[in-house]
């Protein structure tokens, strides 16, 4: 079965190559069985999970923005999403919830679905990821306020360094109506569960 996304062969390849020169640097015989496809495939998965960069998230809220006159507020919760740690090259991953409270327009709301995974599919960190996101929803779409919450588990901290299984990272950004009032900010986190 064919990726999702299309590579070009070059890249691939040429990614393929640094892949199979770090297989050597630690020790492994990139000519092994097991491994002999290996640089191919973790070259492929590397542009796959950083496909954001060759995407342009403005252009994906502006395809779908309708007119819309009603609605206090509008959340779509628990987006999941994967995402890969700057720092270790290692994944975290969560959900992310987004309210917004319209101003005579709307966005599709597989959209808001789709910008989280555009930021989400970039060598990250999750404040930026959350602020991204806010940013960009208070940009493109015509509202009064918006807000993002995120809720990641990053395998830097579980798989080593200090190791701690059970910890967790939330983030939360918000502007407009929801920086001005701290009942509305209330609201949404009670809608989503937190």
């Amino acid at each position: 079965m064919a990726g999702k996304y299309n590579h070009d062969p070059e890249l691939v390849n040429e990614i393929a190559g640094h892949y199979r020169a770090i297989l050597s640097l630690i020790g492994e015989d990139p000519d092994r069985e097991g491994l002999v496809k290996t640089p191919v495939r973790a070259a492929k998965a590397l542009l796959d999970v950083t496909h954001g960069y060759r995407e342009d998230p403005g252009i994906l809220a502006r395809q779908a923005i309708f007119e819309h006159a009603g609605s206090r507020m509008v959340i779509v919760k628990d987006i999941e999403f994967y995402s890969t740690c700057e720092h270790h090259i290692l994944p975290f991953f969560g959900k992310v919830s987004v309210g917004y409270i319209p101003d005579g327009k709307m966005i599709g709301l597989s959209k808001l679905a789709r910008i989280v995974d555009n930021y989400a599919r970039r060598l990250q960190v999750q404040e930026r990821l959350t602020a991204q996101v806010c940013g960009l929803l208070a940009k493109e779409l015509p509202n009064k306020g918006v807000i993002v919450y995120c809720d990641a588990e990053h395998l830097c901290m579980k798989m080593r360094g200090i190791e701690k299984q059970d910890s967790s990272t939330a983030t939360l950004e918000y502007c407009g109506d929801f920086e001005k009032d701290r009942e509305l900010r209330e609201e949404f986190l009670r809608m989503i569960g937190k």
